[in-house]
């Protein structure tokens, strides 16, 4: 039976699922109701098919390598490489796409006799079996065609929503930075073809001694600004806050917990396992690259009203960890210090699927708020604790996950990462030495900022009392929308009470790369649960900490329990303020909350304020009706990146132009002079 589940057979049942999801979707489109539970159907038994076969493949350490032959594609075959690190992405995608298609059952509801479900359904189903294809793809022809599937996919879910004319401006960023970062990826794998003379990954990586060092380092260079700008890296990242919070909150889950991974996934299959050896100043640069991704996406993340924008910027943060993961693991690697660069590897998958965790959590749970109050302003929010208080748990759970905070998840990867970089710091000469300490100071600044931004967000969102009248009638989601959220919350503690098991199978996913084949391992789980890492610190897993956190919380329960037994009267009355009213006004907003920071990095954020005043008329100037102060953030990518690009080229284009003018003799002296330098050259 577990052969046929580790088959081909099973990877092709996998994928069949979506595809009739998707057509089916389509189908049944005139219903809204039957294309909701036909799309919903498919994509939660293909997910929970792909969470079964992954995790098969990964206990079994098992390895799928094989072809698709057509007479369509004669002169090249499909072929599928399943791996443990693909096994590993797979789990990650269908996890998430499990909880998320859960939750969209009650989600989409909203978008009935709006909009054409089952168009919505197709693309879903269709964007999801896109990312298994990408993560398993052995050719770089057709990883490149599922590529455009998956981004072309997730384009029409940007702009699902068209009424919207700021979702339809977000969806065609999205789709121009698209094809701007595979232009990049299209030159790397063709100079790679050049000398190799193959599609094939395998190929490739057993050839990959006869591509000169020059190559392989524009290769490097190509790729990183290809896959780094679907991850969302800095100063590429300039789509995802715009097109994560145009798309159904589900959807932005995917996109943020899955989607920007594959960028990833392939820097992983790239870097580590084809392009050896690797010189040491690429893993120096994704290092730099990850500490100013992570320390600038919190930054611009604490200015945010916006609750799916601040969420969005929240990922080019995790990416930029993520990356400070992988780019030990490069640098440790390129010193043949394997046993460290494993450490750094598994730091940077944990972190991963954390990530895709609590994220999606977090989108699904602001999803919820949105559905109910029709705005994604924070400033319009407060008190929803007492509306929604199941939401606010979750939200609360995803909120305490990312700031990296036991016993959940958040917490065990970031320490890990931590490690990695501290046994950079001690085993490196002086100038790399100096590029490690600043990777963790900038690590350590942005744990402080995320836990003060949702400090904000939460406590503008649930706590105090409601600054609009849509508050004071939302109700609580659905029951599939609270299903969703509510095993994310679960899985995200799980993963941190039980992280010595994950990282002790995180070990065995990186062990099967063949650069870490018969590497020993600079980390170790004890039968006690205790994290160890060699010549550096050691953490007790969650599971202690679970349970002494169960320890204290019977403890406060008994304590609390006495003291109301002990009362002899109780009173309930509001609030005594000096004899003032309180009202919403009084409450601290998240542009103030935040307004601190932003004046210390004002050299960084160049904020800028404006002052709107109502007077009750024109003759009395003291006396004002209303006052209102709006900061906004300079967009310093626009000002000193892209606009510079953009006259660039624009004057670029306006000298092609004149090339262009239309004179026949002209054009034919063009070719004349194309034909003798290609003369010269072959002579």
């Amino acid at each position: 039976m577990l052969e046929i589940i580790t088959s081909s057979i099973s990877f092709f049942t996998l994928l069949s699922f979506f595809g009739v999801g998707a057509v089916g979707s389509l189908l049944v489109h005139k219903n809204n109701k039957n294309a909701n539970a036909w799309s919903s159907f498919f994509a939660i038994v293909g997910s929970f098919w792909g969470v079964f076969f992954s995790i098969i493949m990964i206990l079994r350490k098992k390895s799928l390598l094989f072809d698709l032959k057509t007479s369509i594609f004669s002169l090249f075959n499909i072929s599928f490489h399943i791996d443990l690190l693909s096994s590993f992405f797979i789990f990650v995608i269908s996890l998430l796409a499990l909880f998320c298609s859960i939750y969209g059952i009650g989600y989409i509801r909203h978008y009935y006799k709006k909009y054409d479900i089952g168009v919505l359904g197709f693309f879903y189903n269709l964007f999801i079996g896109s990312l298994f294809l990408v993560v398993t793809s052995s050719n770089a022809l057709f990883f490149l065609i599922f590529w455009e599937i998956m981004s072309i996919a997730s384009y029409f879910l940007v702009v699902y929503d068209s009424n919207d004319e700021s979702n339809v401006k977000a969806g065609l960023l999205y789709l121009v930075m698209t094809y701007i970062g595979t232009s990049f990826i299209i030159l790397s794998f063709l100079l790679l073809y050049k000398y190799i003379g193959s599609f094939d990954f395998l190929v490739i990586k057993d050839s990959i001694a006869l591509v000169p060092a020059v190559i392989k380092n524009i290769v490097f260079i190509s790729a990183f600004i290809g896959f780094g700008l679907k991850a969302g890296i800095i100063p590429l990242h300039i789509w995802l806050p715009a097109a994560h919070p145009a798309a159904p909150s589900h959807v932005s889950a995917l996109m943020s917990g899955v989607m920007i991974k594959t960028g990833i996934y392939m820097m992983i299959r790239l870097f580590l396992d084809i392009l050896q050896p690797i010189p040491l100043w690429w893993g120096l640069v994704v290092l730099v690259v990850g500490s100013i991704s992570a320390l600038l996406g919190v930054l611009y993340a604490l200015t945010e009203h916006d609750i799916k924008r601040l969420l969005a910027y929240h990922s080019i943060e995790n990416i930029g960890i993520i990356l400070l993961g992988l780019g030990s693991a490069l640098t440790f690697y390129s010193l043949n210090l394997s046993a460290l660069a494993l450490l750094g590897l598994v730091a940077a998958l944990f972190h991963t699927i954390n990530h895709a965790i609590f994220k999606a959590l977090l989108f699904l749970s602001a999803g919820s708020v949105i559905n109910e109050t029709h705005t994604r302003n924070m400033e319009e929010y407060g008190g929803l604790i007492k509306y929604m208080p199941q939401t606010a748990l979750f939200f609360l759970v995803g909120s305490i996950a990312i700031s990296a905070l036991p016993p959940f998840n958040g917490f065990f990867s970031e320490w890990l990462t931590y490690q990695a970089l501290f046994q950079g710091i001690a085993q490196m000469h002086f100038w790399t030495q100096w590029i490690f300490i600043l990777a963790a100071g900038s690590l350590a600044f942005t744990g402080g900022l995320a836990l003060a931004c949702f400090v904000k967000a939460f406590g503008a969102t649930f706590l105090a009392r409601p600054r609009s009248k849509e508050v004071t009638h939302a109700k609580e989601s659905a029951l599939s929308m609270r299903l969703g959220m509510g095993s994310l919350a679960v899985l995200a503690l799980l993963f941190g009470v039980f992280s010595g098991y994950i990282i002790s199978l995180l070990k065995t996913i990186g062990q099967g790369l063949s650069v870490f084949k018969d590497s020993a391992s600079a980390v170790d789980v004890s039968s006690a649960q205790i994290i160890n890492v060699s010549n550096g610190f050691s953490v007790i897993s969650g599971f202690g900490i679970f349970t002494l956190l169960v320890v204290i919380t019977f403890l406060v329960i008994f304590i609390f329990k006495k003291i109301i037994n002990n009362k002899q009267k109780e009173c309930i009355s509001n609030t005594w303020d000096c004899g003032t009213d309180l009202s919403p006004r009084a409450e601290i907003t998240a542009t103030g909350f935040s307004r601190s920071i932003v004046q210390i990095f004002s050299g960084l954020l160049k904020p800028t304020i404006q002052h709107h005043i109502e007077y009750y008329d024109d003759e009395n100037r003291y006396l004002p009706k209303s006052r209102t102060v709006t900061l906004n953030i300079g967009n310093m990518y626009h000002t000193y990146f892209y606009q510079p690009l953009h006259l660039v080229i624009n004057k670029l284009s306006t000298r092609a132009r004149d090339i262009q003018n239309g004179n026949i003799d002209l054009y034919i002296s063009y070719i004349f002079i194309a034909l003798m330098l290609a003369l010269l050259v072959i002579l």
